[in-house]
């Protein structure tokens, strides 16, 4: 005599696996995380508790080596067995969610309903690439061979096997945003008991933005600005004491619209397009020299403070 729990696996459509929309820094220096709960493989309950010589086998493949976006650039990822790093599923390498209790922790033959196995996804760091949407289309080939039917002795008299792979594709998508890093250190002055004793500073502003990208840097008018002119202003108790910024060691000031605003190319190191980060020398630096005018009266003494805000427009 044997009883038998009829539980039969097949491959499904797999739901696609999205990292969703990430910076170009982010994605080169944090993990990004990903999963689909459809990894291509059904079954149906069983009453039969899986054992170390059940197994459900996956290989996947690919034509790319990771998702490759518009430029042709790559992001390299990590497929998982389950929810953690310990158990990689190495391209064109079998690998087994029978034997090592994944399949068994995910309820894949324990009712009710059809159960799915998921997959999980961790990118590698390190990839300095353009924005974009990246894409890749893995190939996933299914087999298995577990038990379906015990007889005497709990001996097992019936199997469900499949070592012929049945192939299905899970498509995986990752959107890169454009994102900078800026140092723009404070400016100071010093101290002078009369307008005519501040001296000019000549100061660098560095920006590293996502590689390829064709971008535009600008300064606000601060937080006291003259209404009519447009001078920035420094102020102390009440009292102004009036300057600006301006352009390389020119006299154009620096503003925040139109051609006010300083072009990615003009840059006097590495004009151009951003090189991203993580690039050698991959900062772009822009020259800059900050005045009091001297054409003001000196104001009371005291400590002149403004705040000048750097922004990056692409």
């Amino acid at each position: 005599m044997s009883s038998q729990a009829m539980a039969v696996c097949s491959t499904v459509a797999t739901s696609p696996a999205s990292f969703g929309s990430v910076s170009s820094i982010n994605v080169n220096t944090t993990v990004q995380n990903s999963s689909t709960l459809n990894g291509g493989l059904s079954c149906g309950p069983s009453l039969i508790a899986l054992g170390t010589s059940d197994h459900f086998y996956l290989t996947i493949s690919s034509l790319t080596s990771g998702l490759v976006g518009p430029t042709g650039d790559v992001i390299g990822y990590t497929v998982y067995g389950n929810n953690s790093t310990s158990f990689p599923i190495n391209r064109n390498t079998l690998f087994d969610f029978g034997p090592n209790g994944i399949a068994t922790a995910a309820g894949l033959l324990t009712g009710p309903g059809n159960k799915s196995l998921p997959l999980y996804l961790g990118s590698i760091t390190g990839s300095n690439v353009a924005a974009g949407v990246y894409t890749e289309v893995l190939t996933l080939a299914w087999g298995w061979d577990y038990c379906i039917g015990l007889g005497v002795g709990s001996l097992c008299v019936l199997r469900d096997k499949n070592l012929a792979p049945a192939t299905r594709t899970l498509t995986v998508t990752l959107t890169v945003t454009n994102d900078c890093q800026i140092t723009a250190p404070a400016i100071s002055f010093g101290s002078a008991p009369v307008i005519s004793g501040f001296a000019t500073v000549n100061g660098q502003a560095s920006v590293s933005c996502t590689k390829g990208s064709s971008y535009s840097v600008g300064l606000s008018d601060g937080q006291n600005p003259i209404s009519v002119g447009g001078r920035r202003r420094m102020v102390s108790s009440g009292n102004y004491l009036a300057y600006d910024i301006f352009k390389s060691a020119g006299t154009t000031r620096w503003g925040s619209v139109g051609a006010a605003r300083r072009d990615s190319s003009t840059a006097e190191i590495n004009p151009g397009n951003g090189l991203g980060s993580g690039a050698s020398g991959g900062s772009q630096v822009f020259n800059y020299n900050a005045k009091i005018y001297t054409d003001q009266t000196t104001p009371p003494g005291g400590t002149y403070l403004d705040n000048v805000v750097l922004d990056v427009g692409f």
